[in-house]
């Protein structure tokens, strides 16, 4: 399984006055979307999500976002390992996920760009 890169995971109050910093931040331009009734920005490294709370006491669970060149072979090489696979691979708006259960406890979300 080839590991590309992290995501660093934030909850905000207000996306509006949190994209602008993190766009100076990272460098990068903001790719908005929304999910579940969470509205999410994109920005380098880091996913900023805001949105109602019970949604945002979920997702809070999620130590990271790791990027990965397959998440069909992440769930295979996860699953090999002791990982509890707790949702997916579902489609997103820019590729596939799934959230995964590591032995020690700590809950990832591995992500693929494919369509």
């Amino acid at each position: 399984m080839d590991i590309l890169g992290t995501t660093l995971r934030v909850c905000v109050d207000d996306l509006e006055t949190a994209v602008p910093f993190y766009e100076r931040l990272a460098g990068a331009t903001a790719l908005r979307f929304e999910r579940g009734g969470v509205e999410v920005a994109a920005i380098g490294c880091f996913l900023l999500m805001s949105g109602p709370e019970a949604e945002l006491e979920v997702l809070r669970k999620v130590a990271a976002t790791i990027a990965v060149k397959d998440v069909d072979e992440a769930h295979q090489v996860l699953s090999e390992l002791g990982a509890h696979i707790i949702a997916g691979p579902v489609p997103t708006p820019v590729g596939r996920n799934l959230l995964a259960l590591h032995p020690d406890g700590t809950i990832y979300e591995y992500a693929d760009r494919q369509s």
